[in-house]
Order: structure tokens, then C-alpha cells, then sequence
């Protein structure tokens, strides 16, 4: 799927909101929902748009891809955005997903370590470039394997764009119903099966730890 043959077709129902108060947003998006407008009238539709309907103030964090649904944490002041910001760019936050995956993945954990840089000329596909990618890793572990597909919890280390999605690719086990990435029976799914399913971080006002997580779709 090139971004020139892109149609887009948000879901219609709002996102279902995890947690509200004075500072932060926390919410399970949809697939098929852009996380902030895309180019042109026809992609204004987005998830921080039908927010703000209901949350006037709220302000950008963090980014999940169309095709993947789950847990996001928006910023309802200044000061929440900025320190919220800071933890997903010192790597303090901690993320976990859920996917299912071609085949049957092997050892039951491990790491993915390839570095990755946008593919310009096939945007907005990334690859992995070893000269001038930057340094990206996703830990795995097996939660079930049946007869031709894994379902496995997904940890990543860095956030690069499109990083769990390259580095499963790149093992031989592509995500099922990848439109960028999967090939043959494996893109043969009525959506990409990438869910964010936890979310910890500190919390702008005193800085205690939280976690929240949603539900898994598929």
C-alpha cells in the first residue's frame, strides 16, 4: 500500500476514554483511526480531534499507527505534555503489545536489535539500514503458538516508527493483516493484529507510577 492509493475510512464510534483528571488523558484508540490529521480535508477526521470535543485542552504525547489500536496518554496542560514527553524520550515509560505474528515464532523470548530509518523513497515504510539506521530493539515473548501463527507480547526497547512491525518482519514473522510489511496469507487479515495493551508511567502531578491497559481486540 503506497500513500498515494491510501482510503481512508476511520471507525465511527468515539474511543473509549481509561482515565481522566486534572492533568492527563488515557485512552484505548481504534484501529483505522489516525492518531493526529493527515495530509488533506479527507484525513481531518482523527483520534486527538474527536477528543477534543469533550477535553478542549488536550495536547499530543506519543503516537500509536493507524493500524494499531490501544492504550494512549495525552497531556490535558502544558506542564502534563512536557513531562510526559520527557519520559517516553528518556525511555521511561514502559510499553507492552500484544500480536499475533506469521508462523511459529522461536526461542519463546527474546530480542530483535536491527536499526531502522525511513525507506524515502517508499514512505512511510521504514527499513533496516545498518549504516545509518538508528539503534532499535524489540523483546519477545511466546504467549501461544498454534498451527501457523504466534501469539506473542511484544516489549520495545527504543520507539522508532513502525519499529515492532519492521523488526517481526525482518524475523520471518510478520504481523498478520500488515498492509505495509505482510505478503501472501499473512496480509490476508480484516486488520493489522497489533494491539498496545499496557502503558506505565509517572504521573505529572507527584510522580507516582501507573498503569493502565486495555482490552484485546482480536
Amino acid at each position: 500500500m503506497t500513500a498515494d492509493r491510501f482510503i481512508y475510512y476511520p471507525p465511527p464510534d468515539d474511543p473509549v476514554v481509561l482515565h481522566a483528571d486534572h492533568e492527563i488523558l488515557v485512552v484505548d484508540k481504534q484501529a483505522g483511526l489516525l492518531s493526529v490529521p493527515g495530509r488533506g480535508d479527507d484525513r481531518a477526521d482523527c483520534l486527538i480531534a474527536r477528543l477534543r470535543r469533550a477535553f478542549p485542552t488536550v495536547l499530543l504525547v506519543h503516537r500509536l499507527d493507524l493500524d494499531t489500536s490501544g492504550v494512549m496518554v495525552f497531556g490535558l496542560t502544558p506542564h502534563a505534555q512536557r513531562h510526559l514527553s520527557k519520559q517516553f524520550e528518556d525511555r521511561q515509560t514502559k510499553k507492552s503489545y500484544v500480536a499475533r505474528v506469521w508462523g511459529r515464532l522461536q526461542p519463546k523470548t527474546g530480542r530483535v536489535d536491527l536499526p531502522l530509518m525511513v525507506d524515502w523513497p517508499n514512505r512511510p515504510r521504514q527499513k533496516v539500514d545498518h549504516g545509518e539506521g538508528r539503534p532499535s530493539q524489540t523483546d519477545w515473548r511466546v504467549m501461544k503458538t498454534l498451527a501457523d501463527e504466534t501469539r506473542v507480547r511484544l516489549m520495545p526497547v527504543t520507539g522508532r516508527s513502525h519499529q515492532l512491525r519492521v523488526h517481526m518482519a525482518e524475523s520471518g514473522h510478520p504481523i498478520l493483516g500488515d498492509p505495509l510489511y505482510a505478503t501472501g496469507p499473512a496480509a490476508d487479515f480484516p486488520r493489522l493484529m497489533l494491539h498496545a495493551e499496557t502503558l506505565r508511567f509517572r504521573h505529572p502531578d507527584g510522580g507516582v507510577h501507573h498503569s493502565f491497559s486495555a482490552p484485546v481486540p482480536f
